[in-house]
């Protein structure tokens, strides 16, 4: 059984026990929370929602909050002496889903 979620304009497909880096969200560490945005389950058959699916739900667990690795960008435009350097670490809260609800 998995689902499809939505969080932070992203879409994760998971499966109960997955840990995956949501957003942040600024919660402790052993809380739990639910997400409604569920654009599909397949509990055997697949269900797809329109946008949602009614009455499904997914439950994580926190683990807790952390950074990503740097991601650099660099752009530099040859012979015109311009380049410019820019990093960028995404803030994330690691979750580890517990029940798919459909």
């Amino acid at each position: 059984m998995y689902a499809i979620i939505k969080n932070g304009g992203k879409q994760y497909k998971v499966q109960e026990g997955d840990i995956l880096n949501l957003d942040k969200m600024s919660l402790e560490k052993g809380a739990t929370i639910e997400i409604t945005e569920v654009l599909a389950v397949n509990n055997g058959e697949l269900n797809v929602g329109t946008p949602f699916v009614e009455g499904a739900k997914v439950t994580a667990e926190v683990l807790g909050e952390g950074r990503d690795r740097k991601v650099i960008t660099f752009k530099k435009r040859r012979r015109k002496d311009s380049k410019t350097k820019r990093g960028f670490r995404r803030d994330y809260t690691k979750v580890k889903i517990t029940k798919i609800a459909a």
